[in-house]
């Protein structure tokens, strides 16, 4: 190979390289991260259903979709991992569009992007149309040094050899800084914006984005023709730390001519924000006796301003602490991290149970020449630990209790402890750890005092124990702490006398048993049933009585307890149950007061055959001819065994009819069978006398009736109701006499029923034949009968006619008198009507009965309200006001004559007769 050639090969590999480092230049510059389109479109309906899809956005980050997320600012629509814009809920879209944005950030590196999504609602109700994006334009931006010096131009745009045309890499517009509370003056000019298109074509300007046209509306403004952008107004970086915009081109005819270019705009942080304690007061606490370095508690207070810079950063220092004992640096704080901890020994709650620090925060790095601060209060409390032992306050206490009694305290033992009262260090607990083996007594610790209790759990008897000499111990619930030993007066000794009193009486065998026959004569000993008294240091005397003998059967000796019978015991009493008879005694001495005691004697009483045996049943009954039914028959006896059956069953001799007409077949030693003897015995009431014996020794015999009922029998055996009624005494003849009465009674129900139907008929017929016009019963109600008047009865009328006089009424004062009481005066003189009137003297007596009462001044209604009971609002009746006597007024009887014949008399009394 010549040396030309080689040359050649080295600029072909130089060649083929610097080809290859300027595609691959050229494929970073072409792959940009980033979305699709800046602002994407799409038309909807009014109306979007839940996990409906409206539209996709593309996002590029030249690494693959891996580790990529999506986020929006609305909280009605949510972005899927394939980019997928979908409702998260069924909504009802209220104007022509909606306008969120999507942010797309990157995991890994934590960069975001943004994009624009309108959605525009469709004026029909045709379905979503697809989206239609708008390609974003480029736009040139110019430093932010005011006035703009150098104006900032897109790459040009080429044609390449093979006629595409390549875009090189945009320029990287720098973040502009603004610095917060700013003077002005305002609108303060940031940077200038200008496209190299303007020199061919007018171009106006605008911006959109939080701080421009969404809120805070018109933070920041631009000139439309000349591009200039201003701030106008001061900032404040903790309600916006950054804002980012986009910057617009387009011609006057609104035509987009450069794509829209971003701009950042960051607030530049001042130190004007104190730090603030997130609680102005807090509370902690540490065990007395803690080590030095013994973490208490943590104040924390947050600065608004930048934490990245010192604007933020807090420190805290301990600024006074109270009280100052036993040191008056008790504690330190870590200046980044606020904990506090103990720095010093000697905390001891007993001297001071609470501390109070106060912490400041400063920021500036804690610079208090330049910083500012803020304080908050730490209360710190001392806890208690069981450092203090209980000490009782005496070495001997004394108590005294009498004999027999339990529950009761016998002596308060008192102690201190200056732990924290009420908590487990405090509380003390006792415990006996000598003079007590048998367990009489226990220490109980009263809640609030903490007194120690000796209580007495178990009785003590005088006669036994006189005395205890007890050693108390008493310590805490909570152990002591640790390197504390138990004080030597932490056990003190109890001294408790008991104190004798009269006790009762007891029966040694209480509940005593003895057993003997039934039937013994009276005054038959039976047993010595004596008592003890436990006083054996008194000389008393014991006298017995009795306190229940149901049957009053004993008889007790006041002075030894001897018991007698006073009458025969009977096992089969209703006094005794399950052969026993069972009384009560009482023993009782001469003390001062007075003791008793009770005892119960149990006397078993063994039977004797002193009950003969009874036959069963009573009655029976069997047919009038032998047959396979016979009288089954056994024995009761109130004995026991051996003293009952077997028992034998006989037919006595006398009379000899019985033993003629029936037999006894024994079937065992406790039944027989009563049969008849002869092949026919005539229905009836039979008495058949038995003799039964038992088996006692000696032997108890009885003669028992049965009553055995004799009657015609059926082919079952069975007797017929016939043969049942001739059984009990009456004859064919009387039982054909009966039924024909019976009939007989019947039909003369029956004829009786027929005949009264039959008149209620006719009686109906007749009233039917009437003529309504000579019915004079038109408005005449009759009702039941229930004598015939006032004429079959001598009545008198003037009882009627003026009420009881009022005996049981007290007396008044003269000339008082109730308004509805009767006048005082003299009876007038009523007519007196005859016992048989004539007819024609009923107007006269009227007559007279009506002058009388208008001349009466006691007859009612008097000229007083009365007042009657209620009995309803309203009635049917008209006004009966017009009724009066004839001298108050002249009436009208013409219309009497329209009431028929029977009312003929009074019309020509009151009507017209007078006139004749």
């Amino acid at each position: 190979m010549t040396a030309g050639a080689g040359v050649l090969l080295l600029l072909l590999s130089l060649s083929g390289a610097l080809r290859a480092h300027n595609e691959d230049l050229t494929t970073r510059e072409i792959c940009k991260a980033g979305f699709s389109e800046d602002d994407y479109t799409a038309l909807i309906s009014q109306n979007i259903l839940e996990g409906e899809k409206l539209l996709q956005v593309k996002f590029s980050s030249c690494v693959g979709t891996k580790g990529t997320q999506y986020e929006t600012n609305s909280m009605d629509f949510k972005v899927g991992a394939d980019g997928t814009v979908f409702a998260t809920r069924e909504l009802q879209v209220p104007s022509e569009q909606v306008a969120f944005t999507v942010t797309a950030w990157d995991s890994q590196t934590a960069e975001k992007w943004d994009a624009v999504v309108r959605l525009l609602v469709a004026q029909t109700s045709s379905p979503h149309s697809g989206h239609k994006p708008q390609k974003g334009k480029k736009v040139v931006a110019l430093d932010p040094s005011p006035p703009p010096k150098d104006t900032l131009l897109p790459w040009p745009q080429h044609q390449n050899a093979n006629g595409l045309r390549r875009r090189k890499r945009d320029w990287v517009i720098p973040p502009i800084n603004v610095p917060e509370n700013s003077r002005g003056p305002f609108p303060q000019q940031l940077v200038r914006i200008r496209s190299d298109k303007d020199n061919d074509i007018p171009i106006r300007y605008s911006i959109t984005g939080v701080g421009a046209d969404q809120p805070p509306m018109e933070v920041f403004s631009i000139d439309s023709m000349s591009g200039r952008m201003y701030v106008t107004r001061p900032m404040d970086r903790e309600e916006h730390a950054s804002y980012h915009l986009r910057a617009h081109a387009v011609d006057m005819n609104g035509n987009k001519v450069e794509n829209p270019i971003d701009l950042y705009i960051y607030v530049i942080d001042m130190n004007d924000n104190r730090p603030e304690f997130i609680n102005q007061v807090y509370n902690g606490s540490v065990d007395e006796g803690s080590k030095p370095g013994t973490y208490v508690m943590t104040v924390t207070a947050n600065d608004a301003d930048d934490s990245t810079t010192a604007n933020g950063m807090v420190r805290y220092r301990i600024v006074t602490q109270t009280p100052q004992s036993p040191s008056q640096n008790m504690f330190t704080i870590n200046s980044e991290t606020g904990d506090i901890v103990t720095v010093a020994a000697g905390l001891d709650r007993e001297k001071v149970q609470q501390y109070t620090v106060i912490v400041q925060a400063t920021d500036m790095e804690g610079n208090l020449n330049y910083g500012l601060s803020n304080t908050a209060t730490a209360i710190i409390t001392v806890t208690d630990v069981n450092d203090n032992p209980p000490e009782f306050t005496a070495s001997t206490f004394a108590g005294e209790v009498p004999e027999n009694r339990v529950e009761t305290v016998v002596a308060n033992l008192t102690v201190m402890d200056r732990d924290q009262p009420h908590s487990p260090n405090w509380n003390a607990v006792y415990r006996i750890i000598s003079g007590d083996p048998s367990g009489h007594f226990s220490v109980r610790t009263d809640p609030v005092t903490n007194e120690g209790m000796v209580t007495v759990v178990k009785a003590v008897d005088y006669e036994l124990n006189r005395a205890f000499m007890l050693t108390v111990m008493v310590s805490n619930q909570a152990p002591l702490a640790s390197g504390i030993q138990m004080s030597f007066q932490s056990t003190a000794g109890v001294t408790i006398s008991i104190m004798d009193i009269n006790e009762a009486p007891y029966f040694p065998s209480n509940h005593k048993l003895i057993r003997l026959e039934e039937g013994v004569p009276p005054g038959t000993v039976l047993t010595t049933f004596s008592a003890v008294d436990p006083d054996r240091f008194m000389q008393q005397a014991v006298r017995y009585s009795k306190l229940s003998d149901p049957a009053s059967w004993l008889h007790i000796n006041a002075t030894n307890g001897q018991i007698t019978t006073a009458a025969v015991l009977d096992r089969e009493s209703l006094y005794t149950k399950n052969n026993v008879y069972e009384a009560t005694f009482l023993a009782a001495d001469n003390g001062i007061p007075p003791a008793s005691g009770t005892g119960t004697l149990q006397i078993y009483l063994i039977d004797i055959n002193d009950n003969a045996p009874e036959l069963l049943p009573k009655e029976a009954q069997i047919c009038e001819r032998p047959n396979l039914n016979a009288i089954n028959i056994t024995a009761a006896d109130a004995d026991v065994d051996p003293n009952i059956g077997p028992y034998v069953f006989e037919l006595p001799f006398v009379p000899a009819a019985v033993r003629k007409n029936w037999t006894i077949t024994r079937l065992n030693g406790d039944y027989a069978q009563l049969s008849l003897r002869i092949l026919y015995l005539e229905a009836g009431m039979y008495d058949v006398p038995i003799i039964v014996t038992d088996s006692g020794n000696p032997p108890l015999s009885n003669t028992s009736i049965i009553k055995v009922k004799v009657c015609p029998c059926d082919d079952n055996g069975d007797c017929t109701t016939i043969g049942a009624v001739a059984a009990a005494g009456l004859g064919t003849g009387a039982i054909v006499a009966i039924l024909i009465c019976i009939l007989i009674l019947l039909t003369m129900v029956l004829l009786f029923v027929m005949w009264m139907k039959r008149r209620e008929k006719e009686r109906h017929t007749k009233q039917l034949l009437i003529d309504p016009e000579d019915d004079v019963r038109d408005n005449i109600l009759k009702y039941d009968e229930e004598g015939g008047g006032e004429e079959d009865q001598d009545y008198d009328l003037s009882q009627l006619l003026q009420p009881e006089a009022m005996g049981h009424v007290p007396s008044k004062a003269p000339g008082v008198r109730r308004v509805d009481e009767r006048p005082v005066g003299a009876e007038p003189q009523y007519p007196i009507r005859p016992m048989v009137p004539h007819p024609g003297d009923i107007g006269d007596f009227i007559n007279e009965g009506l002058r009388a009462a208008d001349n009466d001044p006691t007859a009612p209604p008097y000229d007083s309200l009365l007042v009657f009971d209620y009995e309803g609002s309203g009635s049917t009746a008209g006004s009966v006001s017009s009724l009066n006597s004839s001298s108050s007024g002249d009436q009208d009887y013409d219309y009497l004559n329209d009431w028929g014949p029977r009312f003929k008399k009074l019309a020509d009394m009151y009507g017209g007769g007078e006139e004749d």
